[in-house]
């Protein structure tokens, strides 16, 4: 009667979440002040901006382009694509439009201001694709693209906008298709997959909760990163739980004994692993970039509905199926399980008679792929963040780059307050790198300085003429003078997600650490649980570096991904080991640590693998979309969790923790008790 009252509960719920999780999209924000850090000065320029006349603009920047040069008409047709512009967007038509020609004679180039209402979340797509179908006029063999920070800004949201239903469609195929190849039965796949399906529904309904109590920043990347995750994690979860049901099968045999008894056996190694991974989600908190402290609570709330789902949906589904849910390997009460006979048992036996060996040489092999790290590439450049298809944003960006290399300079926003604006713009004219300066807008608060680099955005050369300014309007203004505009803000975003990664890796390693310590009730442990999956991270770190540079191509990081991935990989990474050691001290209570260690990997081997090469296909899914952050964050994670999983999981750790014996669980008592002691005493 219970299961089935369980499930009657979670419907109503499923329900209710689903008409929930359908208005995620309208709290979802992508604009550039959601990603900056709150404390940042750009953000700060965003924020006065938005109180001139106008409000916050965009800017649209037209380049025509024939290959062989410009031909007659071809200027006539810009002057024509310009009017229909500024009719268009109500801009005044009688000025005569300030078209620029290139050097080479092959290009031209204008700006497009645009107000405020143009450029917001749902105006600014709207706004692009009407300037690029109005430049459709124009002669054959002449191109034109649209782009500035207004399109770059748009065709990165059309490429969100399509991201949540791609991947939610692509990682519940692959993992039921890799649920169907683990336990090759033609139902039973389909109940974890039908729970996980109901955990995603109740993440992304109680995500929008939470924004509706909290204030905190959820954004696009996030939303993908949450479906991955609940994804990964709850399918984890029901890998755990159904091996341990079989298990208890053959020992009960009503299902829903043999299932208290899985929950009793599982659950509390499932709990400390959620609680893990929550609890290093939640040190996001801290993080001073606004898309990242974002993602603690999203993360959060998407790893508690799994856990929640696992742990009382899933159980009541298969108490209620029965054990004809395992057909055709239905488990037979009495029947032993053969776990000690298996690949993984043998596996024990070899570890055991090359301890030393077995955790040795995959160190070294780990920290020789670490120093794949060295000359990494710097932070990825905003025009190459897309993969694959390139969209005329990008192509007319780097038109501009080669064709106006004098030219080509991004617009910096410098903000002075009204008294001080004659000596700031003095300032900012004098500032080396600053090829001209003029004021633009003002109100009785802030003026605004449009200041033109000389050099091309994002080079390291315009960066320094940003920094130099800086320092050069600290000293003439102090607080009253600030300097932000697009490539302010990428070098701000860098910057913080420095001083975040040397915050928040830290914090998290503590909090894992006091988690497995209260876990194992150990210190030993704790701290080679803990270094053995930071050295898998380095690992996959270097290696990835070496595959993104040399073999994909990608022009640098994408500053955020080494933190985020830390997190996955370091709260992920010792799931695993929870699941493993647990056990482990489970046994070693009875045979003794070194008999221990090989009877739970024997156990857990099999399940546990399965469960990382599953959660590392959920986040390699993310690397068939077309942006380079979530391709490098899918390959990342993924590479990372199969090297925990098949190298750091399955031979260092039963390896170091054979090579220590009982010492490994000091200072609790087990650690006292001598391998043969207890051997004898069972």
């Amino acid at each position: 009667m219970l299961p089935w009252l369980v499930l009657a509960v979670w419907i109503g719920l499923a329900v209710g979440s689903f008409s929930l999780a359908g208005r995620l999209d309208s709290v979802t924000r992508d604009n550039q002040a959601d990603y900056l850090p709150a404390s940042a000065q750009s953000t700060k320029v965003l924020q006065a901006t938005a109180g001139l006349p106008g409000g916050e603009d965009g800017l649209l920047v037209v380049v025509y382009e024939r290959a062989g040069g410009l031909q007659p008409g071809d200027r006539e047709a810009a002057a024509r694509g310009y009017t229909a512009l500024a009719e268009r967007f109500g801009i005044d038509t009688d000025a005569p439009p300030q078209i620029v020609d290139s050097d080479d004679g092959t290009a031209l180039m204008f700006g497009l201001p645009l107000d405020r209402e143009w450029v917001d979340d749902e105006a600014e797509a709207v706004s692009v694709a009407d300037a690029r179908d109005l430049l459709a006029d124009r002669p054959d063999g002449l191109d034109a693209y649209v782009t500035g920070p207004s399109a770059i800004g748009a065709d990165m949201d059309e490429v969100f906008d399509s991201v949540d239903a791609k991947l939610l469609l692509a990682t519940a195929v692959v993992v039921a298709v890799l649920l169907i190849l683990t336990y090759r039965s033609p139902l039973l796949w389909l109940v974890p997959l039908t729970a996980v399906g109901v955990a995603a529904v109740l993440s992304m309904g109680a995500v929008y909760v939470l924004t509706q109590v909290f204030d905190f920043t959820i954004t696009s990347m996030s939303s993908a990163l949450l479906i991955v995750l609940v994804f990964g994690a709850g399918t984890d979860y029901a890998l755990l739980l159904v091996s341990r049901y079989r298990e208890e099968l053959h020992h009960h045999e009503r299902p829903i004994d043999a299932m208290l008894a899985a929950l009793r056996g599982a659950g509390p190694a499932i709990l400390a692993s959620a609680a893990t991974v929550v609890a290093g989600l939640l040190c996001l908190l801290v993080a001073d970039l606004n898309s990242t402290s974002g993602l603690g609570p999203v993360g959060a709330a998407g790893i508690g509905s799994a856990l929640l789902v696992m742990l009382t949906f899933f159980p009541a589904m298969l108490v209620v199926l029965g054990r004809r849910v395992f057909w055709p390997f239905v488990p037979r009460l009495g029947a032993e399980a053969h776990a000690a006979s298996s690949r993984w048992a043998r596996l024990g036996e070899a570890i055991d008679r090359r301890r030393i060996v077995s955790w040795v040489v995959p160190l070294v092999v780990l920290g020789g792929l670490a120093f794949g790290l060295v000359g990494a590439s710097g932070s990825l450049p905003q025009l190459d963040q897309f993969a694959r298809a390139t969209p005329d944003s990008v192509i007319g960006a780097k038109t501009i780059d080669e064709r106006f290399p004098d030219q080509g300079g991004q617009p910096v926003r410098v903000m002075s307050r009204p008294d001080r604006r004659d000596e700031v713009l003095a300032a900012v004219r004098s500032t080396p790198g600053v090829a001209s300066a003029e004021i633009r807008r003002a109100s009785d608060d802030w003026v605004e300085i449009s200041a033109i680099p000389v050099d091309s955005p994002e080079s390291a050369r315009e960066t320094a003429t940003i920094k130099r300014l800086r320092t050069h309007l600290d000293e003439v203004a102090g607080e009253d003078a600030l300097v932000g505009g697009p490539s302010a803000e990428l070098l701000d975003t860098d910057e913080t997600n420095t001083s975040d990664r040397n915050l928040v890796m830290p914090l998290v390693l503590l909090v894992v650490l006091v988690i497995l310590g209260l876990l194992l009730r150990a210190i030993v442990a704790p701290l080679v649980l803990v270094a053995t999956v930071v050295v898998s991270f380095f690992g996959a770190l270097g290696l990835c570096n070496l595959l993104f540079d040399h073999v994909l191509g990608f022009a640098g990081w994408e500053s955020s991904v080494p933190l985020i991935g830390f997190l996955f990989l370091v709260a992920l990474g010792v799931d695993y080991n929870i699941f493993l050691m647990t056990r482990v001290r489970e046994e070693a209570a009875r045979h003794g640590t070194v008999e221990g260690t090989k009877r739970g990997l024997a156990v857990t081997g099999g399940v546990i693998t399965s469960a990382g090469v599953v959660l590392a296909a959920t986040f390699a899914v993310l690397a068939t979309l077309p942006l380079v952050m979530l391709i490098q964050m899918g390959i990342l994670v993924a590479v990372g969790v199969l090297i925990d999983t098949l190298l750091v999981r399955s031979i260092v750790v039963p390896a170091l923790t054979m090579s220590l014996g009982s010492r490994i669980w000091w200072p609790s008592k087990l650690s006292r008790a001598s391998e043969d002691c207890v051997d004898d005493a069972v």
